[in-house]
């Protein structure tokens, strides 16, 4: 099975062994970073460095002027962390280790735009901001997302790209110094506060034929118990269960058209800017009302659009099912495991696993991330792919 490995551009410059060391883990690919979040990154094997803090989403290559300028909403050029054409700097240095190269574009997650620009993010049913995702159905960041796919997708050298976060964000993030897990709010109370009720969602749902000023006083009603501690039903049925089930389904079939138009949009925007053969996949979940990094989304829907999707297997690699299911030839599956055993990774059961994901449909493995894991995680994962 062909492998890919994550990498930010900090793993690599500067430090001349990273390409061949990564080139012998047994990965044919590279999957780098050229539009991320913000994080706080161990760097445990650099020459000058062994902690990057990237303190704001950005672009981590020159931004085109002429397509950004003069638009409120647009991308931050990333400071010292990732300077000049960082990921360009990177890319080069991998593809002359033989690696090919990918893009990495982190979407629909920036806590700095929405903080400068408050009007763009989610708002819940209580009035709360939630500045780390911008609502996908304001038009403004329609627009701002669908260029920054096709520019962060589309750089010199890159055959493909994974699209993460080309969906929904709603409550749940990896916030610094996080302190919401004292109530467990379970799959349904995580939709019902994920929930948006800023202008452009309220018209969404009276489209829907619901008032969104009722509705979001019902999501207070429902949740009111599980703040008191009452356990939150899990699935889609615990929403309609707290929610009554059409409202729900009103609120889902909304997000979910605009979810799926926004993909539509981006994956046709990166398509009409890159070369031919160039692959497209997005970072998708196969719960269609789900949240996060892992877009959700209809299975069958989304493998008519894009070449492919990258799902999360660890702890497991039941999400391949529904995609398998759909049974699109030539689509990638590419399984993602975390190899990093600090975060909660198995690289002593990578060959295990990945047979286990082959076996549920698997086309390609991705490896998170070649440039987080310690030495002895590495070495494990040179043995499994060896095994494979």
């Amino acid at each position: 099975m062909k492998a890919s490995a994550f990498v930010y551009p900090w793993d690599v410059n500067g430090d001349p062994e990273a390409p061949a060391r990564i080139a012998a883990l047994g990965t044919a690919q590279v999957t780098l970073a050229s539009a991320y979040h913000s994080t706080r990154a161990l760097t445990p094997r650099h020459p000058r460095h062994r902690v990057v803090t990237a303190e704001y989403a950005a672009v981590l290559y020159p931004m085109a002027e002429d397509r950004w300028s003069g638009r409120a909403l647009r991308p931050y050029a990333a400071g010292d962390w990732a300077p000049g054409d960082a990921f360009g700097e990177a890319a080069a240095a991998l593809a002359d280790a033989g690696l090919e190269v990918h893009t990495w574009v982190v979407l629909a997650h920036n806590s700095r735009l929405g903080a400068e620009h408050p009007d763009t993010s989610v708002v819940n049913a209580y009035g709360d901001r939630y500045p780390w995702a911008p609502c996908i159905a304001r038009p403004a960041v329609r627009a701002y997302l669908t260029d920054l796919a096709a520019e962060a997708a589309v750089r010199p050298g890159a055959r493909g790209t994974e699209l993460e976060s080309l969906g929904w964000y709603g409550l749940a993030h990896l916030h610094a110094h996080d302190k919401t897990a004292g109530v467990g709010l379970g799959d349904a109370g995580q939709y019902l506060m994920s929930l948006c009720f800023c202008p452009s969602c309220r018209d969404g749902y009276a489209g829907r034929g619901l008032d969104a000023d009722g509705l979001a006083a019902s999501v207070r009603t429902a949740l009111e118990p599980v703040w008191q501690g009452a356990p939150s039903d899990g699935g889609w049925a615990g929403v309609e269960k707290l929610l009554g089930e059409t409202p729900a389904n009103a609120t889902r079939a909304w997000r979910e058209e605009v979810a799926r138009t926004l993909q539509e949009a981006a994956v046709t925007a990166v398509r009409e800017t890159a070369p031919d053969g160039f692959r497209i996949l997005l970072h998708a979940d196969p719960v269609s009302y789900h949240c996060g990094a892992n877009a959700g989304v209809d299975p069958a829907h989304i493998l008519s659009v894009a070449d492919g999707v990258v799902v999360p297997c660890t702890p497991g690699s039941g999400p391949l099912t529904p995609f398998a299911r759909e049974g699109r030839e030539g689509a990638v599956l590419a399984a993602n495991f975390t190899v990093v055993s600090g975060m909660g990774g198995s690289p002593a059961t990578l060959a295990a696993d990945a047979t286990e994901a082959r076996r549920r449909g698997a086309t390609e493995l991705r490896l998170y991330h070649a440039g987080l894991a310690s030495d002895a995680d590495l070495e494990a994962v040179r043995s499994a792919l060896a095994a494979l």
